[in-house]
């Protein structure tokens, strides 16, 4: 069977970033099962499996526009340091996710300047290339519940 619109698709993947370093791997972990079309995953590499099946193999390098998006300047701001009350010490490199209108956000500290902290609302990936090597593990229809609910329910998983 081919990947297509509201197929399952179970992939083993590694994903680098353009220096090659290693930013996500389902290398010792159970594969990734997602449902082809819903975009569940990046567009890029939806595009890409489109029409494999099991058993095939492929790397892909996705440019932000497919992946994350460009970085966006307006997403670095400053804001007070009272605002992080619940953290005792703020750091750069520091994540936390914060609500907003269109859901739960990460935001990385990126500098702190005595009561100001600039954050950066960014995606960590946004304005990278990701680098894929996927291997398709299987390939099956969607059932009517999972296309209903747009996500995988795992072998043995009741009751959601």
């Amino acid at each position: 069977m081919q990947i297509a619109k509201n197929a399952v698709v179970t992939i083993d993947y590694t994903l680098t970033d353009e220096a090659g370093e290693v930013v996500d791997t389902s290398q010792g972990r159970e594969p990734l099962s997602y449902i082809q079309g819903t975009g569940s995953i990046i567009p890029g590499l939806e595009s890409a499996l489109e029409g494999k099946a099991a058993g095939d193999s492929l790397e892909v390098s996705i440019p932000p526009e497919q992946a994350y998006g460009p970085r966006q300047d307006a997403l670095v701001v400053q804001v007070p340091r009272e605002r992080f009350e619940s953290a005792d010490e703020v750091k750069p490199g520091m994540q936390f996710q914060t609500q907003t209108e269109s859901g739960v956000q990460v935001i990385t500290v990126v500098a702190v300047d005595g009561e100001n902290v600039t954050v950066d609302a960014n995606h960590p990936l946004a304005g990278a290339t990701l680098n894929f090597a996927v291997s398709v593990v299987g390939v099956r229809d969607a059932t009517a519940e999972e296309l209903e609910h747009g996500h995988v329910h795992e072998a043995g998983a009741h009751g959601h």
